[in-house]
């Protein structure tokens, strides 16, 4: 593997890390998971009229994609209402990685190396130090492994659609726009609460989105350069960023917890780089 999709894969770690500390801090979490999607949909809209479309065989995978993507929204919400940040977001992230790479291997026969396997375990190993927390809300594990799975879930399928696209740009511009469903049925269910939402919320929760399309944009472009699992692993370093914003930004403890997971995530990276 080359450093240019490692180094797409790790620029979207940041920008997925910032979007989800929003979405924590946000008070009305659905409201801003739809400002969100949104900031998905108007960039999927300009990116369609300039891109081919994806091909037919794509649009199934688009449609599964969605339909996950929904859920996921869903779990990551009751996630984020139940723990911490440097709490869910390391279980939410930690096992897609190993179950990507099974994904992978049994669905679309790629194979890794024995060092990349090694790799991948030693990442998600020391993700899972982050959440091996005493006295944790049952409520926020389970959501947070629920979300994991949909993660991995959708992961597998849009590394194989994009694939089968013709047009990976098209594939991601479509993706988006379908995320389009997620703000009408917000918009219809809780409209009294967007209406009255500030400005300033709206502009973050635009942003927020715009952020994230990019970063789930080049994850799946980095995944036609190099094997999903790698690309995978690497993308799951976000934890890392997130754990800093949680100890910044909401004043989340223990710090040496954190700290000791991002050195074992850090070897995992370098024994990934040479695999």
């Amino acid at each position: 593997m080359t450093a240019f999709p490692a180094a797409l894969a790790l620029f979207a770690a940041i920008l997925h890390a910032v979007w989800n500390a929003l979405v924590k801090g946000a008070g009305d979490r659905a409201v801003m998971l739809a400002l969100i999607s949104l900031g998905h949909v108007i960039p999927g809209v300009l990116l369609a009229m300039l891109v081919p479309a994806p091909t037919v065989e794509a649009i199934p995978f688009i449609v599964a994609s969605t339909v996950i993507h929904w859920g996921y929204y869903v779990f990551l919400n009751l996630a984020y209402r139940f723990g911490d940040l440097s709490f869910v977001y390391p279980i939410a992230r930690g096992a897609a990685p190993v179950l990507i790479a099974l994904g992978a291997l049994f669905w679309a026969d790629e194979h890794l190396p024995v060092l990349a396997w090694v790799a991948i375990g030693t990442i998600s190993c020391g993700i899972f130090i982050l959440a091996a927390v005493r006295h944790a809300d049952r409520r926020a594990i389970g959501a947070a492994l629920v979300t994991s799975l949909l993660i991995a879930l959708y992961s597998i399928v849009d590394g194989i659609g994009i694939r089968l696209s013709g047009s990976p740009l098209g594939y991601i511009a479509w993706l988006f726009i379908a995320e389009i469903f997620v703000v009408l049925y917000v918009a219809l269910s809780r409209w009294p609460r967007l209406r009255a939402t500030p400005s300033g919320t709206l502009v973050i929760g635009l942003a927020g989105g715009a952020l994230s399309g990019l970063a789930y944009a080049l994850v799946l472009y980095a995944k036609t350069l190099a094997p999903l699992g790698v690309i995978s692993a690497l993308r799951e370093t976000s934890v890392i960023f997130a754990a800093l914003f949680g100890i910044l930004w909401f004043k989340e403890r223990p710090i040496g917890r954190r700290m000791t997971a991002a050195g074992v995530v850090a070897f995992g990276i370098i024994l990934l780089a040479l695999s």
